[in-house]
C-alpha cells in the first residue's frame, strides 16, 4: 500500500500551487483513466489535486459560430448542450459515444485532451475542428498539442483550463468502437470551414491522432465520399493488436472517413 494526499483545489491557481508544492503530484478531473492506473498500481502519484470545483474550468459559451468549452465540462454536458448543438453537432454526437453512461457523466474533456489517449474521440475532434488548447500559461493550437502517444505539449505543472474552435459549416465524426471499452479501433472527425477541409483520424495510428492529408486534399477537390475511394491509407504507420492488424484498421480508416462525409452532408 501507497499514501496518496488528497487536495480539493478551489481556483486554478490553488490547483498550480499546490502541485508547486508535492513530490509527485497529478491533477485528476473525472478520474476516469488515473483512478484506474492507480488501482492496478501502475501510478502511484504523492498528491491527488482535484480539478472538479473549480468553476471557471466549466461550462459552454456559444458567440455566433465562436464556441468555448471549459475543460472540466464533462462528455454528458457537452452532448446535451442544445446551444452546442446548434453550432456544431458534431461535437456533441461525439461526446454521446464515448464510453458508457458512468464515464460520460465523470469524464471531462480536458481530462481527455491532457491525457492523450491513442484511442480517444477528443483529440480527433480538437484537430479536425482547427480548435486551440488554453491552459492557465499560453494557448496552443490543436496540431502543436499532441505530440504523440499519451503525450502533449504541457508542461507537469500546467493545467488545461478551455478549449475553443470556430464552428465549421460542415462536420462529422464516425468510428468504429470496440465493443467492450467504447475506444475507437478507429476514428475519423472531418470539417469543411474557412480554414479549408480538415480530416483527423483516432484509435488507428502508432502514436496516437493525426491528420490525413491526402483525404483533406481530395475532399477540398470533391466533398463527397467517394473522393476518399483512390486515396492511399498506410498501413506501415498503423497500429497493430489484438483487436486488429494495421491493414486492418486501414481499411476501417477508410470506411469511417466515408461515413463522417457522408453524416455531415
Amino acid at each position: 500500500m501507497y499514501n496518496t494526499n488528497y487536495h480539493r483545489a478551489s481556483s486554478v491557481k490553488d490547483a498550480v500551487a499546490t502541485m508547486g508544492k508535492s513530490d509527485d503530484g497529478k491533477f485528476v478531473s473525472g478520474g476516469q483513466t488515473l483512478i484506474p492506473t492507480m488501482k492496478q498500481r501502475l501510478a502511484a502519484p504523492s498528491d491527488l489535486i482535484d480539478l472538479r470545483h473549480v468553476d471557471s474550468m466549466k461550462g459552454i459559451a456559444v458567440k455566433g459560430n465562436q464556441v468555448t468549452i471549459g475543460a472540466g465540462t464533462t462528455h454528458a454536458e457537452v452532448n446535451a448542450s442544445k446551444e452546442l448543438r446548434k453550432a456544431c453537432p458534431s461535437i456533441c454526437d461525439l461526446a454521446g459515444h464515448i464510453g458508457d453512461p458512468h464515464v460520460r457523466n465523470m469524464g471531462t474533456i480536458g481530462g481527455s485532451i491532457a491525457n492523450n489517449d491513442p484511442a480517444a474521440d477528443y483529440p480527433a475532434a480538437m484537430m479536425a475542428l482547427g480548435a486551440q488548447i488554453v491552459t492557465d500559461k499560453r494557448t496552443i493550437d490543436a496540431d502543436d498539442f499532441f505530440t504523440g502517444m499519451f503525450d502533449t505539449a504541457l508542461e507537469e505543472d500546467e493545467i488545461i483550463t478551455s478549449v475553443t474552435f470556430t464552428a465549421p459549416a460542415k462536420g462529422a465524426y464516425s468510428k468504429f468502437p470496440n465493443p467492450a471499452s467504447r475506444y475507437a479501433m478507429a476514428g475519423v472527425f472531418v470539417s469543411q470551414g474557412d480554414s479549408g477541409v480538415r480530416v483527423a483520424v483516432t484509435g488507428a495510428g502508432s502514436d496516437g491522432v493525426f491528420r490525413h492529408g491526402e483525404m483533406e486534399a481530395a475532399l477540398a477537390s470533391n466533398w463527397d465520399s467517394s473522393a476518399i475511394a483512390e486515396c492511399n491509407i498506410d498501413a506501415d504507420d498503423l497500429l497493430s493488436d489484438l483487436h486488429g492488424d494495421n491493414s486492418y484498421r486501414a481499411n476501417l480508416v477508410k470506411v469511417m472517413a466515408k461515413r463522417a462525409v457522408e453524416a455531415a452532408g
